[in-house]
């Protein structure tokens, strides 16, 4: 494990090259991994392991969508696929990466067949964190890990695929057989992580919800929305409020931050932009820490973890998501985004 300064406080971060991919195989050479769930993480996690060597089977409901994807990338049923009780019982390492509201209705199921020895590993806090509102309470001779990339599964496999790899967080809950660590720091490796950094169930559900509300996901549509509907108020045609809202930073700008940090950015645009992106910072940073803390509050509590269980448990939950996404998606801006993107050189 090596100590990284990171703005002048030191972290717990592995890497690759302290732990290599050959290291991971032989930690894991005598384990059966049990991916249960085939939806967000359950492909990227399960294929690139697969890829890499690893021995894995994957748990889904049968005659589902779900299923029927797992069988299109190569899984096979009765071999490699299998229903999620049968997979749970002949993994030693059992994934569990169904959404937090199926895990909460399988859970009975996955602990039947946590017996001595095994391991359970999850991607997200959630179910431990909050499980006085879950049930989620593993039994006390089982291992119980995590490794939660910082991003989606279809971003991880991709990456992976690039030959390059995401960032990811790891956190022991219970080392019951004394083989956690190397097993989460295996499976960390062995899902195609670029590094991982220390953390706990509690911190990184906190962080992850936090995030995925605020910059991630939730912040930046409505700043997205905000200056769109401002520019367009304002006469601005929506071509052109499109390109300087979203275009140009997901293709021109934020670019330059993940390559080398946001003062690199700055420093490559123009003297009146940089001027009045340093003015203007304060006033924006002012306007929303009172909202961040208060999603923080909201988080911490539990009141958010509740609020998506319950609308998550719904039985037309799917449906009604599907008419919020729909919603966003014939909005007026990101339909202008679907043709922006069609006349992007590279799809002429």
């Amino acid at each position: 494990m090596a100590v990284m300064n990171f703005g002048g406080v030191e972290e717990n971060v592995v890497t690759r090259d302290e732990f290599p991919l050959s290291k991971a195989k032989e930690v894991l050479k005598d384990e059966v991994i049990a991916v249960i769930g085939y939806g967000v993480q359950g492909p990227g996690q399960s294929l690139n392991l697969r890829d890499n060597g690893f021995n894995v089977i994957v748990g889904q409901r049968k005659n589902s969508k779900s299923w029927d994807k797992a069988i299109a990338d190569g899984w096979v049923p009765g071999k490699t696929l299998f229903e999620i009780e049968e997979a749970a019982k002949r993994g030693t390492i059992i994934q569990y990466l169904l959404s937090d509201a199926a895990q909460i209705e399988v859970w009975p199921v996955i602990k039947k067949h946590l017996t001595p020895g095994k391991a359970l590993y999850f991607s997200h806090g959630f179910g431990i964190t909050y499980k006085d509102r879950t049930g989620i309470v593993p039994p006390p001779d089982v291992d119980v890990i995590l490794v939660a990339p910082k991003g989606s599964g279809t971003s991880l496999r991709k990456m992976f695929l690039e030959g390059r790899g995401l960032n990811s967080s790891y956190a022991i809950f219970q080392d019951a057989t004394g083989k956690a660590y190397d097993r989460v720091i295996a499976l960390g490796i062995g899902i195609g992580s670029g590094y991982l950094f220390e953390t706990t169930f509690e911190r990184e559900v906190y962080s992850d919800l936090t995030g995925e509300r605020g910059t991630l996901m939730g912040a930046i549509q409505g700043l997205f929305l905000a200056q769109y509907e401002t520019l367009r108020e304002h006469g601005h045609t929506p071509s052109e409020a499109f390109n300087e809202t979203v275009e140009e930073l997901t293709q021109s700008l934020m670019p330059l931050v993940a390559e080398n940090g946001m003062d690199w950015m700055y420093a490559n645009c123009s003297t009146t932009a940089q001027r009045g992106a340093l003015d203007w910072m304060g006033p924006f940073h002012d306007a929303v820490k009172p909202v961040f803390e208060k999603l923080y509050d909201e988080v911490a509590s539990g009141n958010e973890a509740q609020r998506a269980i319950d609308a998550n448990s719904q039985p037309d939950y799917r449906e009604k998501l599907e008419e919020e996404l729909k919603a966003l998606r014939e909005s007026e801006m990101w339909q202008t985004g679907a043709v922006v993107r069609k006349l992007r050189p590279e799809n002429n």
